[in-house]
């Protein structure tokens, strides 16, 4: 059934394809995508228009939703995915926009079974099997300018790849090249680095990776793309799990 596929493809490009014009002011903004080559860029648009004809956005509190709002999310987020199939972000289809940081509030149960309610006030929040939840103001600051090792999109994201094997536990499904030892090895040490760095208050890494090991694939992904350099000399096997799970080399487009 693959050429039906591409059929549906075929037809959804034709009526609803991203006119040059509303691509390329758009993603010329974006600093992430410079470094990527014309064939890069090319499937990234198509995977954009695939992924905004897929996915439904809906603004919260008044945000007002518009073509280039979509664009800036959906082609950065599909940098993450520019040598897998659209699929992989399969499973959900909602992406939900505040104007600014949205508070959310959460029940917690200590280890004497005491129930309190917490309330948080984030940027972003990726929900098992439900919507991408986003600040606007935040995807903003991430993606007009160069910002080592932040990137709002990028993590939640990596948050909906990791989830794709039941749960958010920063082990996404590899491909069948890759070995679940050598990634579980790499991240692991590295994580558990980082942990004491970040009590000797000597990370370089933003200390929130420090938080689980799903929080360390995530942020570890926000590095990966915004910041090579600083990944690969910090944590060498988590870059080189990274590049072969994404199947890209940031480090070599320079």
């Amino acid at each position: 059934m693959k050429w039906l596929e591409r059929l549906r493809v075929y037809w959804i490009l034709r009526k609803h394809a991203l006119s040059d014009r509303d691509w390329f002011e758009v993603t010329r903004k974006l600093p992430l995508l410079e470094s990527l080559d014309s064939s890069e860029k090319a499937r990234l648009r198509l995977l954009t228009t695939l992924f905004i004809y897929q996915k439904a956005f809906s603004g919260a509190q008044g945000f007002e939703l518009t073509l280039e709002v979509k664009i800036i999310i959906a082609a950065q987020a599909c940098l993450e995915i520019l040598t897998f199939d659209l699929s992989a972000f399969d499973g959900w289809s909602e992406i939900i926009i505040y104007p600014d940081a949205f508070r959310v509030k959460r029940e917690t149960q200590n280890e004497s079974g005491v129930v309190s309610t917490e309330s948080r006030v984030l940027s972003g929040e990726a929900w098992q099997k439900g919507p991408l939840i986003f600040s606007w103001k935040d995807i903003e600051r991430d993606s007009f300018q160069k910002r080592e090792g932040h990137h709002v999109v990028l993590h939640e994201f990596a948050h909906k790849l990791d989830m794709l094997n039941g749960r958010a536990n920063g082990m996404p499904p590899l491909h069948p090249e890759m070995t679940v030892t050598e990634w579980t090895d790499s991240l692991s040490t590295a994580y558990e680095k980082l942990c004491k760095r970040v009590e000797r208050h000597h990370a370089r890494i933003d200390a929130y990776a420090a938080t689980n090991p799903a929080e360390f694939f995530a942020v570890m992904c926000e590095y990966f793309f915004t910041a090579p350099e600083l990944l690969f000399e910090r944590y060498p096997q988590v870059y080189g799990q990274l590049k072969g799970y994404f199947r890209q080399d940031p480090l070599a487009r320079g």
